[in-house]
């Protein structure tokens, strides 16, 4: 019986047939208002995730800003170019398999959520969100509108300000703090409008408290490391 295919599947596999044309259409269009509004939340040094880079374009230029700076990407010849392109490894992976805890002072998912559906995006952004630091900065972009489906061989979660205040009632930790629409920078792509937002992490005073509150081993007890999925 043949396998068919889920709408992650289609869209990497898009990318992976496609990457050529995509690298060719984004690596060298100046994206560096969007990318200083960003880093003004934060200070060289800082660790920023790149989550789903593509061509490596905006990992390249943070790296030459002088943060330290990690990226993933699912498509695996998206991978391979921006490993070479921006001179640092690459991890490829499923944003669903993504979690880490309190590692980044900024994450940068952009033009790469927006391929998720209403109930995976909700679970990214809670992982997403738990990967930030205290006061840890987030941007994102969609395609402005309401659209949710397949599009041009890729699934796209097109988005508003009220669809975007609804995702955001439902994760107490980030704080919207500007969202902005904005005109695609590609050539030929002038009338498509983008959706931006940055968030802040909120420090939830209550969930360290529970923590606090636990009980702690006795100087007897045995504790059993645990490691990060990542690492």
């Amino acid at each position: 019986m043949k396998h068919k295919k889920d709408y992650k599947e289609k869209t990497l596999e898009y990318y992976d047939q496609n990457n050529k044309v995509f690298i060719d259409g984004t690596l060298n269009v100046d994206f560096s208002e969007t990318q200083d509004k960003f880093l003004s939340f934060l200070k060289p040094g800082d660790k920023i995730l790149d989550f789903g880079c593509g061509s490596g374009r905006d990992t390249k230029y943070f790296l030459e800003k002088g943060f330290e700076v990690t990226a993933i990407d699912g498509s695996k010849k998206m991978c391979e170019f921006a490993s070479q392109f921006t001179g640092i490894n690459i991890t490829q992976l499923d944003f669903l398999d993504f979690y880490e805890k309190e590692r980044y002072n900024g994450i940068w998912a952009c033009s790469s959520i927006l391929h998720l559906n209403s109930k995976e995006l909700l679970r990214v952004l809670k992982n997403i969100s738990a990967a930030l630091k205290p006061d840890g900065i987030f941007y994102t972009s969609f395609k402005y509108g309401t659209f949710e489906g397949e599009r041009n061989g890729r699934f796209f979660n097109d988005m508003t300000q009220t669809k975007f205040s609804e995702l955001l009632k439902k994760i107490r930790s980030l704080k919207l703090i500007k969202n902005w629409i904005s005109e695609d920078v590609r050539n030929g792509h002038k009338n498509e409008k983008w959706f931006n937002v940055i968030c802040k992490k909120l420090f939830l005073e209550s969930s360290h408290l529970s923590i606090l509150n636990k009980k702690q081993p006795s100087s007897c007890e045995k504790i059993t490391p645990i490691a990060c999925k990542n690492e």
